[in-house]
């Protein structure tokens, strides 16, 4: 049941942060057009080649100066701020888009572009904006920092955590999500198990879209500060 303190959990996926202007690796001109995933995203990449990978991540990284959260980032922080209830952003986006828009209960579940890791220790600390391979942690000292970034293959980050959270939802929302990648695709049948309204904001429906009660179709700048406003508004 839907109410003033209803619990929302929102899992965001590339779409949100494409009209910021991050490339999104599915579309033609992605990211995955120019570089093969097994190459730039697999731990068995990583060591075939650390320095493609590491400069790869770099250039990511180095774009996002140039780019500012958009009108659906701020709509949910706004929403997290008014709202009564509880509100989880659980993103599968490795930007910093969300933060910097306002939201404070952000969940990475696929890293972040800002956060180096040590494969040794496993200790994390900022990136520096160009990393290289072999540089040392500043914890254990050994040459095995890496992007902190969940690779194909790995294991997403915080999913007890996150299977919680969708536990407890009274509404699940996505917003700009493939349905390709499996946990997150898997997210709103937790969700729906778990009694919530679920409600998916993409372009077009995702490959998982049929599971979902409502659609809103369009730019997420537009549908989700629109819903939003009418959510708040009650």
């Amino acid at each position: 049941m839907i109410h003033s303190r209803s619990k929302i959990v929102i899992l965001t996926g590339a779409g949100i942060s494409a009209e910021s202007g991050i490339e999104t690796f599915r579309a033609d001109d992605g990211l995955w057009a120019q570089h093969r995933v097994e190459d730039v995203a697999t731990p068995e990449g990583f060591a075939r080649n650390p320095k493609l990978v590491v400069d790869f991540y770099n250039a990511r990284r180095a774009q996002l100066p140039q780019v500012e959260p958009n009108a659906a980032h701020r709509a949910l922080a706004r929403l997290e701020a008014e709202h009564e209830g509880e509100v989880i952003v659980i993103t599968q986006n490795v930007d910093d888009l969300h933060e910097r828009g306002g939201s404070q209960r952000v969940m990475h579940m696929h890293g972040e572009l800002k956060s180096a890791l040590c494969a040794a220790c496993d200790h994390r600390w900022p990136a520096p904006m160009v990393m290289a391979p072999g540089d040392p942690c500043p914890a254990c000292g050994a040459p095995a920092a890496r992007p902190d970034i969940v690779w194909f293959g790995e294991m997403p980050y915080d999913m007890d955590a996150l299977f919680q959270h969708l536990s407890e939802a009274e509404i699940f929302i996505a917003i700009g999500t493939s349905g390709n990648v499996y946990p997150a695709a898997g997210f709103v049948a937790e969700a729906r198990r778990a009694g919530a309204h679920t409600i998916e904001f993409n372009l077009e429906p995702s490959l998982v879209g049929n599971q979902f009660e409502e659609h809103r179709t369009g730019p997420a700048s537009q549908t989700v500060t629109d819903w939003v406003e009418a959510f708040l508004r009650g």
